[in-house]
């Protein structure tokens, strides 16, 4: 089985169309294919896993492989439920979609422990942002000064002008909100998950901690308290609007249970939320991009901590271990940016990741990279 996660309006169901393109290519009858978006209201009473379970029978074919697709599946109740059973009484293949991380926990990581393979989607990358502009070589600033500006959801980089991706950005947001956090949340202060989502937004790069969060919303009027913005914050990662960064003590080998740091899915919903410019505070919307494109390369990302210094982030994938610092530039006769990684007593591959080409070298083993090619560059 197949589940497709991510935040919304990232691709989830145009990647779902592609498959589904991919196998009329290669032969398949459309009547093997059983195709149900739940956001369309045609499908609205399909509710419940037994009314899923009987549409689905009702329309197979017989004797034949048959392909279903479910997107946005949360939308059904125990839809797990009648997933387990299609895959148990039927010969299917299962490709589902979901806006929220709960599709993977609770009674279908039991259900279907080790029967399903999770593709995450994210926004366009700077990467695939520059194919699609058809970029050149020394295009690389131009080209970022626009995805900064214009971020990764699709539909904001179509849109025919500057209002339209406005109005774009917006709805994505509001969205993620009310339907995916403020919802389940199952509260009538949404004002203060929009206040908490501001908040993480404008502290990108800074270490937080829920009493932090609390004290500030309460000096302007919210009475929200730790435990509810723990709650809150739970619920914007499942929506994936959000990104934690735990703090990793690197001598120690072990988490710190304090001061996070959270990343927002795309940089430019922060500049449409707290309408700032894209280059504000420029320094940490580029460690937010680094952040996300290591996620999207398939890493775990953490802030690793050593002996006080912080390492921006400590990224693992399997047995590989990388270490990152990302700056705006190394001041000449400067080692600040060079100092916190050398210190590291580790055979692991250590990278500064600059905004600016001229630094580009190597230090006492540490390799020191343009930032825009090492977005460019193919994992």
């Amino acid at each position: 089985m197949k589940v497709i996660t991510g935040v919304r309006r990232s691709g989830k169901t145009y990647l779902m169309n592609m498959f589904i393109d991919e196998l009329l290519k290669k032969g398949i009858h459309q009547d093997q294919i059983i195709h149900i978006n739940f956001e369309n209201l045609q499908y609205s009473k399909l509710d419940d896993y037994m009314k899923l379970w009987q549409y689905v029978h009702d329309h197979e074919v017989k004797g034949k492989k048959n392909y279903l697709f479910f997107d946005e599946i949360q939308n059904v109740r125990e839809w797990e439920r009648a997933i387990n059973s299609f895959r148990i009484d039927m010969d299917a293949d299962i490709y589902v979609t979901g806006s929220n991380s709960h599709l993977l926990s609770g009674e279908l990581a039991t259900l279907l422990a080790g029967r399903y393979v999770e593709l995450t989607v994210f926004p366009i990358s700077f990467a695939e942002f520059f194919n699609f502009k058809k970029g050149q070589p020394f295009q690389e600033n131009e080209l970022f000064d626009e995805y900064l500006q214009t971020g990764g959801f699709p539909n904001a980089i179509l849109a025919p002008d500057v209002d339209f991706k406005t109005t774009v950005l917006q709805d994505i947001f509001n969205t993620i909100m009310y339907r995916d956090v403020a919802l389940r949340a199952n509260t009538k202060n949404d004002r203060a998950i929009v206040a908490i989502a501001e908040y993480l937004m404008s502290e990108i790069g800074n270490p937080i901690s829920a009493n932090k969060i609390a004290g500030a919303l309460q000096s302007t009027g919210f009475k929200t308290q730790p435990k509810s913005v723990i709650s809150y914050l739970d619920l914007l990662e499942q929506a994936f609007i959000f990104y934690r960064a735990r703090r990793y003590d690197i001598r120690g080998k072990k988490w710190l249970q304090t001061l996070s740091k959270y990343y927002v899915v795309d940089t430019s919903l922060r500049s449409i939320q707290l309408k700032r410019s894209s280059r504000d505070n420029l320094g940490h919307v580029l460690e937010n991009i680094v952040f996300i494109e290591l996620l999207r390369r398939g890493y775990k990302v953490d802030v690793g901590n050593y002996d006080n210094k912080e390492i921006d982030f400590l990224a693992r994938k399997g047995d590989k271990i990388e270490y990152y610092q990302v700056t705006l530039h190394i001041p000449e006769n400067s080692t600040r940016e060079t100092d916190n990684l050398r210190f590291i007593p580790t055979g692991y591959p250590k990278t500064v990741l600059s905004l600016d080409a001229r630094d580009v070298g190597q230090v006492e083993g540490i390799q020191i990279k343009y930032v825009l090619n090492w977005l460019l560059e193919s994992e």
